[in-house]
């Protein structure tokens, strides 16, 4: 198969309801992503300014450098919905952890939450825009984990992505898988499902199992 039959059969029809489904996912993965950056910025007991800039931050900013890279409108400034529901979600986890007790554990599901969904989002948005699907990926990736690493050096901590198992691996795998699936025409929400599920299982799993690549070091 050639290249240009390649990337003919890797164009995604722009229908409404494709449209819908992206600004649900996209709007749940926002909300996600913010409140996992609440929960980290509650660790460095943050005032209420701070909590919304890092919710803000991690909810936004992956999709923010997607959209930069693939020269689109930035989501969140084409429509203000995505950033309400970012300080939105700052603030209802704010006040919510005076009330009840959180456990810190909560920040790595809410932050696999969003490392899926974001996923996900990041590649079908940029297969929409034209993208190769190799690229269309590694946008994925850069949806998912580049929030968190914004959120950690705000935070000034090492970013996760680069220290934590399995995080960009299982985003940029499920992304493929996903890539994959529309590729033997599978529909594109089932697909969605299938591959944003796995990448969320799969670093529950990394984490609990304590799963992670071979890092670098020097020959003694």
């Amino acid at each position: 198969m050639d290249k240009e039959h390649y990337n003919k059969l890797m164009i995604i029809e722009e229908t409404s309801e494709l449209m819908k489904n992206l600004y649900w996912i996209t709007l749940l993965a926002v909300m996600v992503s913010s409140a996992s950056g609440v929960l980290k910025a509650g660790f460095k007991q943050f005032d209420l300014f701070g909590v919304m800039i890092i919710a803000i931050t991690t909810g936004l900013g992956g999709g923010s450098l997607r959209d930069m890279l693939l020269d689109r409108k930035v989501f969140w400034i084409n429509d203000e919905i995505f950033f309400i529901a970012s300080i939105g979600s700052a603030v209802a986890i704010f006040f919510a952890v005076r009330l009840a007790t959180i456990s810190p554990k909560y920040f790595l599901v809410a932050d696999a939450a969003g490392l899926a969904t974001f996923g996900i989002a990041g590649t079908l948005v940029s297969l929409m825009a034209g993208a190769p699907a190799l690229i269309a990926s590694f946008m994925g990736v850069i949806t998912g984990t580049m929030g968190g690493i914004f959120r950690d050096i705000l935070c000034n901590e090492q970013p996760v992505v680069f220290l934590s198992p399995l995080y960009a691996t299982v985003s940029w795998i499920g992304s493929l898988v996903f890539i994959g699936l529309l590729y033997v025409n599978i529909d594109i929400t089932i697909s969605a499902l299938i591959a944003g599920t796995g990448i969320f299982i799969s670093r529950l799993l990394a984490i609990y199992f304590d799963i992670s690549l071979p890092r670098f070091r020097f020959k003694s």
